[in-house]
């Protein structure tokens, strides 16, 4: 390790193939003149030290905004002003944007956001964030900057308020969140005891957060690879009760997530969230609403609900495999996805292993079944001489019934012949 410029500092070098990226060295080419610095900030260089992939990209640097905006503008690169009163500009080089924000330092907190003003100083936009893995810096060079003692923190995977965790979560209460969401992703062993001691002091800041930052933060949480022992230090430390009403409960959750290695669906926050709100369809809209999900969360989340019935039905009638015909219909009323989401579901609720016969062999055949298509339509009907109206709708109905009890082996033709003489 070598020094660095910040107080009890230290600073290390990494190689990564996004840093030597010409489309990110021009971005460093436009940024650093007339004495003005530039260094990605964040989740790239905390991600590449732990060996981690890296999808997004964020430079800070002492030139103010509108700075960035004519220097990028000046050589050729695209600038987009998406938060330019927080200092943020969006540089977008050979189609690759990066959010480039000018270093700051904090004038006032409010608790949900901040009043700043720009600054020079890395060591005071480094003390203004939350975590010390999360103020890690890294210039074109790939020299790590260290001004808050994140290395060593990050080497133990421990998340770590910067400064007093009471002041920074005093801040933004969504930090509480965040320092569960964290160490669910990246941490190891306990979590940092002082800052479960604020995050358990100050909880009842998060009943005046939003939904939406709320419902950001838990989606990430409930798939993060540490989710199940990091929710049970939540509920005990009475985080939960504030952000999600557990019908299901951990334990249902816990028998889910072990499901990771064979079924990735497990990890879907849609999936993940109905198995831990769960108690009827009812439960699921409260959550959807109270974590403001997307209507296609909210779909997913009841499809899983409505899906599981069927395999319940199965295991309730001592079922010890299930037929390949059942599968095939739970393929065809369900869909391939929420037929999988439905039998992970009851997995979860009964707590079975993931060496369960019956559901990894169930698992198996809605994997590798096709689909079945229903082989005949209303037009085939019409063009066979049947009168419009509700007749059509009947004969589709009864032909329907007897594909299915065929087992999906009757033909179209097999199924217009039978249609024909009803």
């Amino acid at each position: 390790m070598q020094r660095d410029g910040g107080a009890g500092a230290t600073a290390a070098r990494i190689e990564a193939d996004w840093l030597k990226a010409p489309e990110l060295q021009a971005v460093f080419d436009a940024l650093e003149r007339d004495g003005d610095t530039a260094r990605v900030v964040g989740g790239a260089v905390r991600n590449t030290l732990l060996g981690l992939a890296v999808t997004d990209i964020d430079v800070s640097t002492t030139a103010e905004p509108q700075t960035v905006m004519e220097r990028a503008r000046a050589a050729g690169l695209k600038a987009v002003p998406t938060g330019f009163e927080h200092g943020t500009v969006t540089v977008v080089s050979a189609g690759v944007p990066f959010e480039v924000t000018t270093l700051r330092e904090d004038v006032e907190t409010h608790g949900r956001h901040a009043t700043v003003r720009f600054g020079r100083d890395w060591q005071h936009d480094a003390e203004r964030r939350d975590f010390t893995m999360n103020a890690l810096y890294a210039d074109r060079r790939g020299m790590v900057h260290d001004p808050v003692g994140g290395l060593p923190d990050l080497a133990a995977r421990r998340v770590r308020f910067i400064g007093t965790a009471r002041h920074r979560i005093a801040e933004d209460y969504l930090r509480i969140l965040r320092f569960f969401r964290f160490h669910a992703q990246y941490g190891e062993g306990d979590l940092d005891p002082d800052g479960m001691a604020a995050v358990t002091e100050l909880r009842d800041g998060l009943d005046g957060l939003s939904a939406e930052r709320i419902g950001m933060e838990m989606r990430k949480l409930v798939a993060a690879p540490r989710a199940v022992s990091t929710l049970r230090e939540m509920e005990r430390a009475g985080i939960i009760a504030h952000v999600l009403a557990m019908r299901g409960g951990l334990e249902p959750f816990a028998a889910l997530r072990a499901l990771d290695t064979i079924a990735p669906e497990a990890r879907e926050p849609g999936l993940a969230l109905a198995v831990l709100s769960d108690g009827g369809e009812a439960d699921l809209d409260q959550t959807a609403d109270h974590l403001r999900l997307s209507n296609a969360e909210r779909k997913r989340m009841k499809a899983a609900h409505a899906a599981s019935a069927a395999v319940a039905a199965w295991r309730s009638a001592g079922l010890t495999r299930v037929p390949e015909r059942r599968l095939k219909e739970q393929l065809y009323r369900e869909g391939r996805a929420a037929a999988v989401d439905g039998l992970l579901y009851a997995w979860a609720n009964v707590g079975a292993p993931a060496d369960d016969p019956f559901f990894a062999e169930a698992l198996e055949g809605l994997r590798r079944l096709d689909v079945p298509v229903f082989p005949l339509t209303g037009r085939d009907l019409l063009a066979a001489g049947i009168a419009p109206g509700r007749e059509v709708g009947a004969r589709l109905a009864r032909a329907e019934a007897a594909w299915i009890e065929s087992g999906f082996a009757l033909s179209g033709d097999d199924l217009l012949a039978a249609a024909m003489t009803e």
